[in-house]
């Protein structure tokens, strides 16, 4: 039965005459897209407000915009939670990969293992300093490095292995770190979308030689922009300070220029809102993983959009909640017609050597399972304020669409 626009006013009123002549699914499908009509659904929302707005004020009325204490009480806080010795404030998580990258003096002729299926700049901070960046293939479920195509990578010139535990899903760390023990090499593990994240009874940030957390508004906590390194290591996080800080270091109480770098400091006006954010991650995390929950009961038995995969011990995120569209080759019809519905989403991420900027760089293997989340991977909303019904909608809309392709 077709419907115009004055059905909708009158079909929510469940005693009405006319709601009695239409079918039980047509009517659940009214009253759902009643309530989602005219709304844009977001692809994230920030959890920000008053107590964020009192500390920057704070923070402007001091007069110290700098970096400073606020961004002290941050690195603190940001250390107690992911349960490292160090964390260092930095301008984005790109700024925090490239002083961890110069903190092992990465240079021509050195390579470094790092997944296809990332951000460019995970591989950029190595090239920019004349280093290669191999890439290797991913798992198809966690969407993480695969350890096996990292032993193939392996050569005389492997200096390191720059994990990425994306979309909020932790790495499984224990055999990255025997590869690495067995062959000498550092970790620097991307994880600027897994603050909060766990496997097992290790957390994100405290399981790599360094870990780079980035603070930007689609991640679970945000400064606007900034980012972080963590590290248990006293000369690592010495370097990092130097590095990010025009390579500067009291030397007999004189500030010395000790080696090159550049200013990747964070201000307190950015760093007071990341205190306020620490406050409110755990509330966060565990409305994030609610979201996924609903979305996991949604997509039960989804011939058309897949579901996530989290393994034993694994404490995800959901940073993204990223899922594999099965019908090849509709992913990117899919985002533009959920766009004009009012329904923000958005692909996983890139698959680099398929990136023109990529075309030159050394890769192991067809990846395969790379080039196939690059192409069929779909994030769903996952705003702060959706209701179940908002969830519902957008699982329809999807599916329908999916099934008229």
């Amino acid at each position: 039965m077709l419907l115009d626009t004055s059905d909708y006013s009158v079909c929510m009123n469940s005693n009405c005459k006319r709601l009695k002549s239409f079918s039980a699914m047509t009517v659940k499908t009214l009253q759902r897209t009643v309530v989602c009509v005219g709304k844009k659904i977001k692809l994230i929302e920030p959890m920000v407000g008053d107590e964020e707005l009192s500390l920057v004020k704070e923070v402007l009325e001091s007069g110290y915009m700098t970096e400073g204490p606020k961004a002290r009480e941050f690195e603190s806080g940001f250390a107690e939670l992911v349960g490292a010795k160090h964390a260092i404030t930095t301008t984005s998580c790109s700024t925090a990969l490239q002083i961890s990258v110069d903190a092992y003096g990465i240079g021509p002729g050195d390579e470094v293992i790092i997944p296809d299926f990332t951000y460019p700049v995970t591989a950029d901070v190595v090239r920019l300093r004349g280093g290669s960046a191999i890439l290797v293939d991913v798992s198809e479920t966690t969407y993480n490095i695969d350890p096996e195509e990292v032993r193939k990578a392996l050569t005389d010139k492997t200096k390191g292995i720059m994990p990425v535990s994306l979309f909020g899903h932790p790495l499984d760390m224990g055999p990255l770190r025997e590869i690495a023990e067995e062959n000498g090499l550092f970790i620097v593990e991307d994880a600027a979308c897994s603050a909060g994240a766990r496997y097992r009874d290790e957390r994100t940030g405290s399981m790599a030689d360094m870990t780079c957390f980035s603070f930007h508004p689609r991640k679970v906590i945000t400064t606007g922009e900034g980012g972080m390194v963590t590290t248990d290591n006293d000369e690592l996080a010495e370097k990092a300070r130097e590095m990010k800080k025009f390579g500067m270091k009291v030397v007999d109480g004189k500030w010395q220029f000790m080696t090159v770098g550049t200013n990747y400091k964070l201000s307190d006006v950015l760093a007071a809102i990341g205190v306020v954010q620490l406050k409110k991650i755990d509330a966060i995390i565990g409305r994030r993983r609610e979201l996924a929950s609903i979305y996991d009961e949604l997509l039960e038995g989804n011939e058309f959009i897949g579901r996530p995969e989290t393994g034993n011990g694994v404490f995800h995120i959901y940073q993204t909640y990223a899922t594999l569209v099965t019908k090849e080759n509709s992913r990117d019809r899919l985002i533009k017609d959920m766009g004009e519905r009012g329904i923000e989403t958005q692909i996983g991420t890139y698959s680099l050597h398929v990136q023109p900027s990529f075309s030159n760089v050394r890769r192991i293997g067809d990846l395969e399972r790379s080039t196939r989340l690059f192409e069929n991977l779909f994030a769903l909303p996952m705003a702060n304020s959706m209701t179940p019904e908002d969830q519902e909608f957008v699982v329809k809309e999807a599916t329908d669409l999916l099934k008229s392709y």
